[in-house]
């Protein structure tokens, strides 16, 4: 008889068991449900988070006597409020940022809305690009003439450079005696890391159609030519500034020029340089906004509420609480491009 050979190595594991792929299925059936769950509890504290906004004025904890949201049936006599934050540009990264285009529409429905008589423009920004702010300004002019009816700018803690001009605008401007307002000039900021290019041996050779196309570019030093040709245009934005203000505010130039070096001022420094109309709070510029609008009484206050706007924000302050990447872009300093903005607002 033979002799099987002993077995050294003991005896051998058995492969582990698999599950059952019915138990398999089951339990990712399991995990699909309760994933959806959570997206779903999720979404409804969203919604019911956006209609407690649009049942509240944006930014309030709850209204004031007399004040309703866009969305109600009245149509008493009111006063209007929109309000204009961040800095401004024709428009944002994000498909559902503000920009001038969004911030316009939203002062002419405000102005279509029936029973509102006058509108507050609850501003609070450093400025953007000439563009948006312009765009903001003609917009603003614009609905006062067509709907005959006041505007009146109140100044949050900033309110300076573009946000100074479009509340130029404006009837009139109240002004918090601490607000920062004023930086009244132009900036065309251009990076340049040369330097640090050279150092990690990296070199751009732009091939280009004339002497000058690639003014501002970021790998090389600026020419004194190009320096200049900048130097002009800025100057040209600059005394578009000027012609502004002194439309909308009806101010000689030779009183604007001096205030325009691009200084900032408190409410109260502008109030004495004949920059704003009062001092006051939210109440006082809706008492004023009222007056000016014929409204007899306490007015009513009518806050914007664009719903799908509102719950854009809700849903951006849930997951980009920080601000755009425009805004954070412009906070750096490394978006370029000719602007009315106060640079040193962060």
């Amino acid at each position: 008889m033979t002799e099987q050979p002993m077995d050294l190595a003991g005896p051998q594991p058995q492969p582990p068991e698999h599950p059952p792929e019915h138990h398999v299925a089951g339990t990712r059936r399991v995990k699909r449900r309760l994933m959806f769950a959570v997206i779903g509890l999720y979404a409804l504290s969203l919604a019911a988070a956006a209609v407690v906004a649009i049942r509240a004025p944006v930014g309030q904890k709850g209204k004031k006597d007399g004040e309703e949201s866009l969305l109600g049936l009245s149509s008493k006599e009111t006063v209007g409020w929109v309000s204009i934050h961040g800095v401004i540009y024709n428009d944002g990264v994000r498909a559902w940022d503000k920009g001038a285009y969004q911030w316009a529409r939203r002062i002419r429905m405000m102005a279509e809305t029936k029973g509102v008589k006058a509108i507050i423009l609850d501003i609070n920004s450093p400025g953007g690009s000439v563009g948006a702010v312009q765009e903001l300004y003609s917009q603003i002019r614009r609905v006062r003439k067509e709907f005959n009816i006041p505007i009146v700018a109140l100044f949050g803690d900033v309110a300076a450079s573009g946000g100074y001009y479009i509340a130029s605008a404006c009837d009139r401007i109240v002004a918090h005696p601490g607000t920062l307002t004023g930086s009244i000039g132009v900036i065309f900021s251009v990076d340049n890391v040369e330097g640090l290019f050279s150092k990690i041996g990296f070199k751009t050779e732009p091939i280009k159609s004339g002497p000058h196309k690639d003014i501002g570019s970021w790998s090389r030093a600026m020419t004194k030519e190009e320096r200049d040709i900048l130097q002009g245009i800025i100057s040209d934005a600059y005394e578009q500034f000027l012609t502004a203000i002194s439309t909308g505010r009806n101010m000689p130039m030779d009183k604007i020029r001096p205030l325009a070096d691009g200084r900032i001022y408190t409410g109260n420094q502008a109030l004495d340089a004949g920059m704003v109309d009062a001092l006051g709070d939210s109440d006082d510029a809706v008492e004023l906004a009222a007056k000016l609008g014929g409204i007899k009484g306490k007015p009513k206050v009518k806050r914007e509420a664009d719903t799908r706007q509102m719950f854009l924000d809700l849903f951006e302050s849930r997951f980009a609480g920080a601000g755009s990447p425009a805004d954070w872009l412009s906070r750096l300093g490394l978006r370029s491009g000719l602007e009315y903005r106060w640079a040193g607002f962060r």
